[in-house]
């Protein structure tokens, strides 16, 4: 009898030193267990847990003291609170609002304060689903041969991927990427199961693999089928991003698309372990490659003797280079300044396939650096499975950003490009057909507007828009008059597979 109340004495101890939970079990004595067993499966607080407050979006710091180690969420106001011992801010917490329910946010125990028992309920496997969604090969291979809606916990009905993001301030730049990429299948359904990249090691003290994780993360909630709310905050992501590119991307200050797009993904390419040599899941689908033809040109002082002169001599002559890249940048024609009769300005139109016109291998464009001119002309040799097009709508000088208002027109599927490819390349590239799955537009001045997304659904075959947390379905016939900032392309994979998208 001694022996048993000693014990039961000892597993009241104030555990200060952050309550591991091994560490009380082991404190708990074998009497002490019995009681414990009985309270963790018939707790009389779980009808207090308030499903519609909890957000696991946001970084997981305790609000008091800011700390992110042994956090635990409270499941009835949502707010976070570190520790569960006496002396600890949840443990406080429960006593102060009598709030019983809390979850350790690492490792996804449920425990009763201030009571201090575990909780095991499988009627809570709903709220670790929400705080750590799985996915398995079964799940993620039917995520786009099906366009079931699912109803979240707050009674909305949307489509897993087709998930509204949140703009904290100013991140609708790099919203609008992140949404572009979980709608690129191989890419998502690599990033949705953490074992494909948990293995990778990287050097001590590196943190670009944050942005892997966080990625991750992301994919995980944005194709979520079982989420209490139907939009996401990419509160964490940002974050990563932020120290990941030295305060490069802020979440208060406007963006520029292509220039998150470009650091991102090299970014991710080099975390994921991936160089020049090495591939990564980034290169591998959104790789490709091309011949440079490059020519340096006199300078334009010279007199028309020194330039016949210097194009006979050797460093005149036309080099030939071969390069890869992740996407390909469009030039527009120059915008018209002239006004119709109605004093207002024309918006000019243009084919893709004009503007597409630089990689035939024939077009030459002047490049100019601070020293030479070099004439430049382009030709394609392998493509990529996605094909991504940056269209160069903004030109920077010394004083401000000026922005080309041309429309692109295009077609939204059945795009060939074999005409683009060397001789050699058309006789190996066996589809070179492609359709439109993802387009990103630019609306307003050039550092004050806004970004929204069209995005394929692949399992249902309709299109739809998103800006921020506003998600609304489009017809194909509508995007293509929209000022087009970035686009991604899908390879067929047969000449039959047009994916019964509708064509423009």
């Amino acid at each position: 009898m001694m022996v048993s109340m000693k014990r039961e004495r000892e597993a009241e101890v104030d555990d200060d030193d952050e309550d591991d939970e091994d560490i009380v079990a082991a404190k708990v004595g074998r009497v002490g267990r019995a009681a414990e067993d009985r309270r963790s499966r018939h707790c009389p607080y779980l009808d207090t847990i308030n499903r519609s407050v909890l957000d696991f979006d946001f970084e997981k710091l305790c609000s008091i003291s800011l700390s992110h180690i042994n956090v635990y969420a409270c499941l009835i106001c949502g707010k976070y609170f570190q520790g569960r011992g006496l002396k600890s801010h949840a443990y406080t917490h429960s006593v102060q609002f009598t709030h019983h329910v809390f979850l350790n946010l690492h490792t996804l125990k449920f425990y009763c304060l201030p009571d201090n028992y575990e909780i095991i309920d499988s009627s809570l496997e709903d709220i670790t689903y929400v705080l750590k969604p799985t996915f398995t090969k079964q799940h993620i291979g039917g995520l786009d041969k099906q366009g079931k809606l699912y109803r979240a916990y707050d009674g909305t009905t949307y489509l897993p991927g087709i998930v509204g993001l949140n703009n904290i301030k100013a991140n609708d730049y790099a919203n609008v990427v992140l949404q572009a990429f979980s709608n690129v299948p191989p890419l998502r359904n690599y990033f949705l199961e953490e074992e494909n990249y948990m293995g990778i090691r990287r050097p001590p003290g590196d943190i670009m693999f944050l942005l892997v994780q966080r990625f991750g993360e992301l994919m995980r909630k944005l194709w979520n089928p079982r989420n209490f709310k139907a939009h996401v905050s990419p509160h964490e992501m940002l974050q990563a991003v932020v120290l990941c590119s030295k305060k490069n991307f802020q979440i208060t200050k406007q963006g520029d698309a292509v220039d998150f797009m470009t650091w991102f993904l090299n970014a991710l390419h080099g975390a994921l372990g991936g160089t020049k040599k090495k591939t990564s899941s980034i290169t591998k689908a959104f790789q490709g490659s091309m011949r440079i033809f490059s020519k340096k040109l006199p300078h334009p002082d010279c007199t028309p003797e020194e330039k016949e002169a210097l194009l006979v001599t050797e460093e005149y002559q036309e080099q030939m280079s071969e390069s890869t890249f992740l996407f390909l940048t469009l030039d527009l024609p120059t915008a018209p300044l002239y006004k119709d009769e109605k004093e207002q300005l024309i918006i000019p139109q243009v084919p893709l396939f004009n503007i597409l016109g630089k990689f035939n291998g024939i077009t030459e464009k002047e490049y100019k650096t601070y020293k030479e001119n070099f004439l430049k002309r382009f030709q394609l040799t392998k493509l990529p499975p996605y094909l991504v097009f940056c269209i160069k709508r903004f030109t920077k000088n010394n004083f401000f950003v000026e922005k080309n208002p041309t429309i692109v027109n295009f077609p939204i599927t059945n795009v060939d490009l074999r005409e683009y490819l060397t001789e050699e390349a058309q006789v190996t590239e066996k589809n070179t057909t492609y359709d439109l799955v993802a387009n990103v537009v630019h609306d307003g001045k050039p550092t004050e507007g806004a970004y929204r997304i069209h995005v394929l659904h692949h399992g249902t075959g309709k299109w739809y828009e998103m800006q921020d947390l506003q998600v609304t379905d489009i017809l194909p016939q509508m995007i293509t008059l929209s000022e087009a900032y970035i686009q991604i392309w899908k390879r067929q994979e047969s000449d039959t597979d047009t994916n019964n998208h509708t064509a423009v």
